[in-house]
């Protein structure tokens, strides 16, 4: 597929078609790079994804209690 490069304010852009859009679930906010004479673009994925099922996993295995050694409680004493 072709693309024109437009005008857009001071800068200029692309036009993404939506089914590339979705295709590449770009929604929001993307990541821009220069590799080799290429922009690449991919969408930014949220730090915590997964994060609610692998807590849910941890539960359900037991392996979610505290972990605290009462011998470190002195370190915070000023």
């Amino acid at each position: 597929m072709r693309a024109r490069v437009i005008k857009i304010g001071n800068s200029q852009g692309l036009r993404i078609p939506k089914p590339i859009l979705e295709q590449t679930g770009i929604m929001d906010d993307v990541e821009i790079e220069v590799e080799k004479n290429r922009i690449i673009i991919r969408p930014v994925k949220n730090v915590r994804e997964g994060w609610d099922a692998a807590f849910k996993s941890m539960g359900e295995k037991g392996d979610d209690e505290l972990i605290f050694d009462d011998g470190i409680s002195n370190v915070w004493q000023w």
